[in-house]
């Protein structure tokens, strides 16, 4: 799996479950790449962020 196929997944994953195939080599691939493991931690904070914005409540997102 390249950065490429793992950042595609990783965002997937916010809009659905991913197979365990996927999620094993999602898994393997970050345990390896410090940045794709990195986006994987930054992506729920955005896409929560993104639909507080959207229902216009745009002054803190609390998790």
């Amino acid at each position: 799996m390249n950065c490429q196929q793992a950042t595609k997944l990783i965002s997937e994953s916010q809009e659905r479950a991913l197979s365990l195939p996927e999620k094993m080599s999602l898994k393997l691939h970050a345990m390896m790449c410090s940045g794709c493991k990195n986006f994987s931690l930054q992506v729920p904070f955005l896409s929560k962020a993104m639909k507080a914005y959207a229902r216009g409540q745009d002054e803190e997102v609390k998790d």
